[in-house]
């Protein structure tokens, strides 16, 4: 048989002896005691933390001092002995309250430690920062202006003198006679005479530029991506322009 764990003298016989001071004392003064150690718990829970379970066994042994008192005060009959337990349910119901409260809010206080050591290992394993997306370019196809530009949109180009006629009425002069369209047709890139850099239209949005000093090194998703020589690492149209985008 298991035994029953007893409290060890030296903690009852205060807890006893401060029942029976709440006993012998006038409720009305033994019940503002009472109340001013719950109002200690729930406004001072950090300060009081070493003596909390002190103040908790001082309430649930004080609280029955103050009921006996009460129906002391009110002479000891029935009535003040129905008023005692009414006094002792709300008195014990309110108690319990009180314990599971602070409880809690300590419980929180040490969850986001645990919390953090648990989950240590999958923070320092996750990657920091955006995806990294790798950039395939595909090559660019270029044509000359003695053949049919093969344009992948419905339009035709005529290549006259230093320059590019289209059937929209659109010219592009002082290039040379080596073109091309982008995999889908958005852009239109001609490159200038003396291989000076490269001419882009932007045929969606009606945009044109001339960008000296500058080669077609291929496209990624229907975009330009330029070099300055073979070897340089390839820069996206708004980061040659020096912004990040129309």
């Amino acid at each position: 048989m298991a035994r029953r764990h007893v409290p060890a003298w030296n903690a009852l016989l205060p807890a006893m002896a401060w029942a029976v001071l709440l006993a012998l004392l006038p409720c009305w003064l033994g019940l503002p005691l009472l109340l001013a150690l719950a109002v200690m718990l729930l406004l001072l829970p950090h300060r009081l933390a070493e003596h909390a379970p002190l103040i908790r066994r001082a309430l649930r042994w004080g609280l029955p001092g103050v009921l006996f008192a009460l129906q002391r005060a009110l002479g000891g009959g029935a009535f003040a002995w129905a008023m005692a337990l009414l006094g002792a349910l709300a008195g014990y119901t309110l108690l319990a309250g009180l314990e599971a409260w602070l409880d809690r809010g300590r419980d929180r206080r040490r969850a986001p430690v645990a919390t953090a050591s648990a989950e240590w290992p999958e923070l320092a394993m996750a990657p920091i920062g955006p995806p990294a997306e790798i950039i395939e370019l595909q090559p660019p196809v270029w044509q000359l202006a003695t053949d049919d530009l093969v344009d992948p949109r419905v339009g035709s180009a005529d290549y006259r003198e230093d320059g590019y006629r289209f059937a929209d009425g659109t010219s592009i002069d002082h290039v040379g006679p080596q073109a091309g369209f982008s995999p889908q047709g958005r852009w239109f890139v001609a490159r200038m005479n003396k291989d000076q850099g490269i001419v882009l239209w932007d045929r969606e949005r009606n945009r044109l530029h001339r960008l000296r000093g500058w080669q077609l090194c291929g496209w990624h998703r229907e975009q330009p991506w330029l070099v300055r020589r073979d070897g340089d690492m390839p820069l996206a149209l708004p980061a040659v322009q020096g912004h990040d985008g129309d």
